[in-house]
């Protein structure tokens, strides 16, 4: 932790952060973002993210053979309008929320139930490939049912898969690994949860844990699996393919929203809301839209007061340098998918970029959400999955529609549901009576 001396050569040049440190549920908008045709960056292009479409439909006949819960082997989620609950968050905040409101249900993500299946999946894909290509086992105008083989099996029994997680990522990397006849261990921190490390241990995955948080979860994952010849670690502080899978759900958004003739231009602006933890998921996510939508796309992150990360790293510039518990914030937080103390340089480097804002929201409001959606949508989700629903009243509520001459009625939002799909009835039961206990919204 900083001394005070410290502390406060921050907060002069931040005043901002005197509420994060407060823990008060603060928005932060971004006065550097840039046009998407001013973006830059040397790691990733558009380019790359079609390419990596490219590479979930090869997939496609092994998915419609091992996973028949797939659509037509498409791991691909429902957009789903939720008019009765924005009627009701609207009364309960005495502040009526215009526009659209969408919940995009990555919780009904095939395979792995959450968000991670879009990105960690897509990364061991992307290396089954690699190594079966460079066997000669296939090329790429081949059908690729044949991964199911036990020539395949064969070669990938040879590796190991390591990834660092609070649960999530673990659980999606885990599933395929497995499937595809990987070694895989998870090494999972100190705030995961129990249900997850069991069902990945279900699926045949090892399970280590780690005394510590995310941060350290990926420090000794990383260490030990890059002392392995033959081992692969899924860095998701710091990961290409993790970020170019998750950037792919542009694309088929794109397709569901001219499906329901839902304009996306200047005068009829969409605007995304995403939990952020590490910030590969989000900026994955943002880095497609705005590629997909261009300007007429408008996306905030949101964390919860106790793991700012991503806000205390773009607010400052300084990224991965700084860790909430250097302003002694403690990290300590329900929403297990976003305890991360430092954000990911790869992520914020693009995100800095490109995101509208980003907003904390206190963990009572993560369970009151909860309950709230089930009660009025008949939609379960974990509690990270849930701070998006803020959105709409949070943006609302600032002077950034005025500021950006934005009317309100033309808007739809989309709120991202990352995940929830996996989690057992009695867990799910228990996160609901939280919710309930939760008298009142904090306004």
């Amino acid at each position: 932790m900083f001394s005070q001396k410290e502390i406060k050569m921050y907060t002069d040049r931040f005043p901002l952060l005197k509420e994060i440190i407060n823990l008060n549920p603060t928005l932060w908008l971004n006065t550097k973002i840039k046009s998407i045709s001013q973006f830059n960056s040397e790691t990733v292009s558009k380019t790359d993210m079609m390419e990596a479409e490219q590479l979930w439909k090869r997939f496609k006949p092994f998915f419609k053979k091992e996973f028949p819960d797939t659509k037509n082997g498409i791991i691909e989620s429902p957009l789903r309008k939720i008019n009765q609950l924005k009627d009701n968050l609207g009364k309960l905040y005495s502040s009526k929320i215009e526009g659209s409101l969408y919940l995009k249900c990555d919780n009904e993500l095939p395979v792995a139930g959450s968000i991670k299946a879009r990105g960690g999946i897509y990364e061991i894909l992307h290396y089954a490939e690699t190594l079966a290509i460079s066997e000669g086992l296939i090329n790429k105008e081949e059908n690729y049912e044949v991964f199911s083989n036990q020539d395949f099996k064969s070669l990938f029994q040879q590796y190991s898969i390591g990834v660092g997680s609070t649960g999530n990522l673990g659980l999606s990397i885990g599933i395929i690994s497995t499937k595809l006849g990987f070694n895989v261990t998870v090494y999972m921190s100190s705030d995961a949860k129990q249900w997850k490390k069991d069902l990945l241990r279900k699926k045949g995955a090892k399970v280590q844990e780690i005394k510590g948080d995310f941060s350290k979860a990926i420090a000794t994952g990383r260490e030990i699996i890059t002392a392995d010849p033959k081992g692969y670690f899924v860095d998701d502080e710091d990961s290409r393919h993790l970020f170019l899978g998750y950037s792919t759900a542009a694309l088929h958004l794109k397709e569901k929203l001219k499906e329901r003739n839902i304009r996306v231009d200047r005068e009829h602006p969409l605007f995304i809301y995403l939990p952020c933890g590490v910030g590969g998921a989000p900026g994955g996510i943002t880095f497609g839209m705005k590629h997909v939508f261009g300007d007429n796309v408008r996306v905030f992150f949101v964390e919860p007061v106790n793991a700012p990360s991503a806000l205390i790293g773009l607010l400052t510039g300084e990224m991965e340098k700084l860790s909430v518990q250097d302003f002694g914030i403690s990290n300590h937080t329900e929403a297990d998918g976003l305890a991360v103390a430092r954000p990911s340089k790869f992520a914020s480097t693009i995100s800095h970029q490109l995101v509208s804002g980003i907003y904390t929201i206190e963990d009572n409001q993560l369970f009151k959400l909860l309950q709230l959606l089930a009660d009025n949508e008949d939609i379960y989700l974990e509690p990270s999955a849930t701070p998006g629903l803020m959105g709409p009243l949070r943006i609302g509520k600032s002077s950034y529609l005025s500021d950006e001459n934005i009317d309100p009625k033309n808007i739809t939002h989309i709120a991202w549901a990352t995940g929830g799909g996996l989690v057992p009835e009695d867990e799910m039961n228990v996160y609901y009576e939280q919710g309930k206990d939760v008298h009142i919204l904090n306004k």
